[in-house]
């Protein structure tokens, strides 16, 4: 009886608790969607009050919410230094071409699937740039997880070297697409949707440093070049006027706006929190200043063009739209004929007097493009006959462009793609993978030096001849080492006493009966015994190097101190700053603090070791 009465509580209890658990989830979810949109609103104060609130509500969709919680925060991060450029001119084109209408040299794009981005696919990256005589080319590609990175080849003697992954600070968990390199080789642009950013694909830039020999952490661009939306394929004009980028901020999803701005070398950033004002900002109006346009540079062609060739290629381009004006006219016709096979009686009569009318006007038309083409043939004539011979290709590309905006003072033109790149390159050279394994065949380690550090390995054998593969039974990696006469081999590199014992027995099953535990410090040899104590000793450091290059952002700070109280130091490393938070007697306490701040969006870190 008690039995059943508990059954009846439970079942009023569940009938009272589910109608409060769906208007919880349904709250929930308004309350992000509101997020969203605010986000989306550039109202980064409220996206990330909601989403706060929402997490308080129900903290099981934290981790569903984490992204939109982070970008709202590194939004609002970010309203601390906003730029402030002139916006001379900007244009919207369909997203499948817009980079051809770039001021960039012509033939430079090459479309995708290619030698170079094999699977191509992506809803933003069509095509790869890659410039006529370009020895050095920096492109984005599908890594094997799906995941594009952003990949560098350079032209060496006659074959072009293995592609290389640029920089671990510019790679992360999510896409990176269209890196430009600047013209002197210093600086490169690039947009990533996994580094610290405010939604969408941000803006970064790069330095190169000299005293490192790599590429610096990158620091986003902020307002109002990156976004809560789609922000792209950023470069400065060479001749210094100009900086240009695409965003699909302002315009629908098949489409991109092309936004040109004055250069400014100089920028002065500032605060800007009101919303509305940011907004303002972000939205790059143009200022209808004519004063400030250029037309020359910004549609300068490769070569000048003297009356003569801009006359033959003003003919060309009229010779080219008759054409699609008769072939138009003529299916309208055909389609008009077909129409009339199956139509009505009564409706045969009006599409019979429509067709006759056209079939009237076709022979004009036909006369009228005849009359242009022997007018551009006539051009022709008087530049053979004054001895210049035209280069019909280049002049045909020339006509082919088109042109946009001239009416607002800005010309947008538009260039023409390149031929699929073909390139011989160098086979990568495989990395040894010095992790311990059991194979059909053994494989001696690629080079006998251990890394520096404490280091465990297993001995195997030792004897007067030097061994081969089938001594090893399979074992992965084989260090051999000589003392006098005698050869001693050893296997695996293990970074703990725990690993290495857990391989042992794998070893001696083997046949490998005597083999035997072996440590080292730094190369040299030490006993198991004052290994295990260097290891309890060992104390780990969490570094941090700061997407901007100069300051944690606040969320990183509250990550460090609601999970450490450790104390964060700053300094200086080969010219970089970083932060450095330990040091860290457990491990696993510096791995929650590791955690801690990837969750914060905190993304280039690393954990320091020292003994």
């Amino acid at each position: 009886m008690k039995k059943k009465a508990l059954n009846i509580c439970i079942l009023l209890l569940a009938t009272v608790s589910f109608p409060f658990v769906a208007r919880t989830q349904t709250s929930v979810t308004r309350m992000v969607s509101r997020a969203d949109s605010a986000r989306l609103s550039y109202d980064f104060k409220l996206a990330s009050d909601l989403c706060q609130k929402a997490v308080e509500t129900d903290s099981t969709v934290r981790e569903k919410i984490e992204d939109l919680l982070i970008a709202s925060q590194n939004g609002l991060s970010m309203e601390a230094f906003c730029s402030q450029p002139v916006v001379v001119a900007r244009q919207t084109f369909p997203l499948k071409d817009f980079f051809l209408f770039y001021p960039l040299e012509n033939h430079s794009w090459r479309k995708t699937p290619n030698q170079l981005d094999s699977l191509g696919g992506s809803d933003l990256a069509k095509a790869v740039y890659m410039p006529e005589g370009a020895r050095d080319i920096y492109y984005s590609a599908v890594d094997e997880d799906g995941i594009r990175n952003i990949y560098r080849t350079y032209l060496a003697d006659s074959l072009w070297s293995a592609p290389m992954l640029i920089n671990e600070q510019m790679t992360s968990s999510s896409d990176e697409i269209y890196p430009m390199l600047s013209p002197d080789g210093e600086t490169l642009y690039f947009s990533s949707k996994g580094l610290y950013g405010m939604g969408g694909y941000d803006l970064y830039v790069s330095h190169w440093n000299k005293d490192t020999g790599d590429w610096d952490v990158p620091v986003n661009m902020g307002f109002p070049y990156s976004s809560p939306y789609d922000d792209f394929l950023f470069i400065n004009t060479s001749d210094g006027k100009y900086s240009i980028f695409a965003s699909n901020r302002s315009c629908h999803k098949d489409s991109v706006t092309i936004y040109v701005l004055e250069y400014d070398g100089m920028p002065v950033r500032k605060s800007v929190t009101e919303v509305k004002e940011l907004r303002n900002l972000c939205e790059l109006a143009p200022g209808n200043d004519p004063s400030r346009m250029d037309n020359n540079s910004a549609v300068k062609d490769s070569d000048p063009q003297n009356e003569g060739t801009q006359r033959y290629m003003d003919k060309l381009r009229q010779v080219r739209a008759m054409r699609d004006s008769v072939a138009r006219f003529n299916k309208s016709l055909d389609e008009l004929r077909t129409e009339w096979a199956s139509a009505e009686d009564d409706r045969k009569a009006s599409l019979s007097e429509t067709i006759v009318q056209k079939e009237l006007q076709l022979p004009l038309l036909n006369d009228s493009l005849q009359t242009c083409i022997k007018e551009l043939q006539g051009i022709e004539m008087e530049f053979l006959a004054n001895g210049i011979v035209l280069d019909a290709a280049k002049m045909q590309a020339n006509a082919d462009k088109e042109v946009v905006g001239a009416g607002s003072g800005y010309t947008f033109s538009r260039n023409n793609y390149g031929t699929a790149p073909k390139l011989n390159m160098r086979r990568p050279k495989p990395k040894f993978d010095y992790s311990f394994m059991i194979l059909p065949e053994g494989r001696f380690a690629e080079s006998n030096s251990l890394p520096d550090g404490l280091v465990y390995q297993i001995q195997i054998f030792t004897q007067s001849r030097k061994a081969v593969t089938s001594d090893i039974k399979g074992l992965s990696p084989v260090f051999e080492r000589t003392s006098g006469s005698r050869f001693i081999y050893s296997v695996g590199v293990f970074r703990s006493y725990k690993d290495v014992l857990s391989n042992l027995n794998k070893v001696k099953k083997l046949g490998f009966r005597t083999a035997e535990i072996i440590a080292w410090q730094d190369g040299r040899s030490i006993s198991v015994q004052n290994a295990r104590k260097l290891e309890d000793q060992r104390l780990y450091t969490v570094v941090i190097y700061p997407d901007n290059g100069q300051s944690l952002p606040e969320q990183a700070i509250e990550a460090i101190h609601n999970n450490s109280d450790k104390d964060l130091i700053k300094s200086v490393e080969n010219g970089a700053v970083v932060f450095k938070a330990g040091p860290f007697e457990v491990k696993a306490d510096a791995e929650t603090l590791v955690e801690a701040l990837k969750a914060a969006g905190v993304s280039n870190i690393s954990l320091s070791v020292s003994e």
